[in-house]
């Protein structure tokens, strides 16, 4: 694959130039960024004004989950633009009822209910409400290491850093330690005994602040941006047991973990495990037009039947977003991208990982699954510790900086945060585009090994 414009510098300049005048963007200190100007994308490329193609893995924020500009995807927008381009979402709309059948049949269960959004934030906000309405309760439980987006209850939930500046302590908001083995917050030495301290801490954390005030548990199936720590075996389960005790609500966010990521529709079928209500958004449509929601059990939806649900959007179900998704769906049934998945992962993405982290000091873990990957990175393999400093800025981040910079020169466009390297390409990513990157993470790797003890 080739650029598909000529190199144009000057456009290039003007473009950042009207960025730096006028767009304000978002987890940023605006005079210390440099955007870069994007000229175009095709699959799992991308490219700059100057020529340079990068190989994007991240998936833009791990949601071009077919890759940028799929054919069928841009010709149905086109084609329901030309039709109906927007309409209220009082009515009933073909195009939304399809999407939300599509939905309804590849989640598990009885999640047959679809409450659309604009996107993960706005599920998250909404899916808490309807627990809260549902059970006549207010406390949440979300866990520490995790992001559910950055409105005011999905900000307060998030258990990471980007909380702290807007932690007004949402009524009710409470987070407890899930299980992470590798960093383990339970002394465990293995999973069985991670899993049930980690369960063990959560039923404590629910008596302490009291069973009968509990709304919902929040927990994305498999933590994404705070890196990709897959539940052991049994935790989930037993959180499910957990809320099915205590008549809590157990939503499980797939905002990020569904529509293929982890080689299955969504992470909840590796666990056997149906939530009441379950977020999604990016990869139902591959983010080609904003759109998210709420996938709702039969109980919780009948608990609306006579009663109004207080909420509401006006760009619910947007036509252009839900045609995105029924076309996004129909190609990756089409093109088994979900069964490709989990082969790169299971046989390219994986052993290529491990065979890394086997050769490079820096990589202290490993973990992952289906094309949901991250390393890692520390100081010393011993000791475990990371190679930065958690939330670490300026100086502090230098060697984490060293290693994007060395992977952006090898053509590789890196998902970084923290000590964290994540691989995190399109689900149908091939397998020369695969290895490729893994050249490139070779490489940026070499740098970051400069910084180990």
């Amino acid at each position: 694959m080739t650029p598909h414009v000529e190199p144009d510098p000057r456009a290039g300049a003007a473009v950042k130039a009207a960025d730096r005048a006028h767009v304000f963007h978002s987890w940023s200190a605006q005079g210390l960024i440099d955007p870069l100007a994007v000229a175009g994308a095709e699959g799992s490329y991308f490219w700059d004004y100057d020529g340079n193609r990068y190989l994007d893995f991240t998936s833009g924020l791990v949601y071009t989950n077919i890759g940028y500009q799929h054919p069928k995807v841009v010709a149905a927008i086109q084609e329901q633009a030309g039709k109906l381009a927007t309409f209220a979402p009082a009515f009933a709309v073909d195009v939304r009822s399809e999407a939300a059948r599509l939905i309804a049949e590849r989640t598990p269960g009885d999640l047959d209910k679809i409450f659309f959004t604009n996107g993960g934030a706005e599920a998250v906000e909404n899916a808490v409400r309807m627990a809260r309405l549902h059970t006549g309760r207010t406390k949440l439980l979300s866990a520490y290491r995790s992001y559910h987006g950055a409105t005011s209850t999905a900000i307060n939930l998030t258990g990471d850093p980007r909380r702290w500046a807007s932690d007004t302590a949402s009524a009710g908001v409470v987070h407890f330690w899930a299980p992470f083995l590798y960093r383990s917050p339970f002394y465990a030495a293995t999973e069985a005994e991670e899993s049930a301290r980690a369960l063990q801490h959560l039923e404590d954390t629910i008596a302490f602040e009291g069973p009968a005030t509990i709304a919902a548990i929040i927990l994305e199936t498999v933590p994404g941006t705070a890196g990709i720590m897959t539940p052991p075996p049994g935790y989930l389960a037993g959180v499910r047991e957990i809320c099915d005790k205590y008549g809590i609500v157990f939503i499980l966010d797939e905002v990020m973990a569904g529509f293929g990521r982890t080689g299955k529709w969504f992470a909840a079928e590796h666990f056997d495990v149906v939530p009441d209500l379950m977020t999604f958004a990016k990869g139902v449509n591959s983010g080609y037009v904003p759109l998210g929601g709420v996938a709702i059990n039969a109980e919780i939806a009948a608990t609306f039947d006579k009663r109004p649900y207080p909420g509401g959007l006006t760009y619910s179900g947007h036509p252009l977003a839900c045609a995105a998704a029924v076309a996004t769906l129909q190609v990756m049934e089409d093109e088994k991208v979900v069964e490709h998945a989990a082969h790169i992962g299971e046989n390219v993405l994986g052993p290529g990982l491990r065979e890394l982290a086997e050769r490079h000091p820096s990589v202290g873990e490993v973990r992952g699954t289906g094309v949901f990957w991250a390393l890692d990175l520390v100081k010393n393999k011993e000791t475990r510790e990371p190679l930065v400093p958690y939330n670490a800025a300026g100086e502090a981040n230098a060697p984490m900086a060293a290693f994007g910079a060395a992977a952006k020169k090898n053509g590789l466009w890196p998902f970084i945060n923290m000590n964290r390297t994540h691989a995190v390409p399109a689900c149908n990513v091939s397998e020369a585009e695969v290895k490729e990157g893994l050249a490139a993470l070779d490489a940026a790797l070499t740098v970051a090994d400069e910084h180990t003890a």
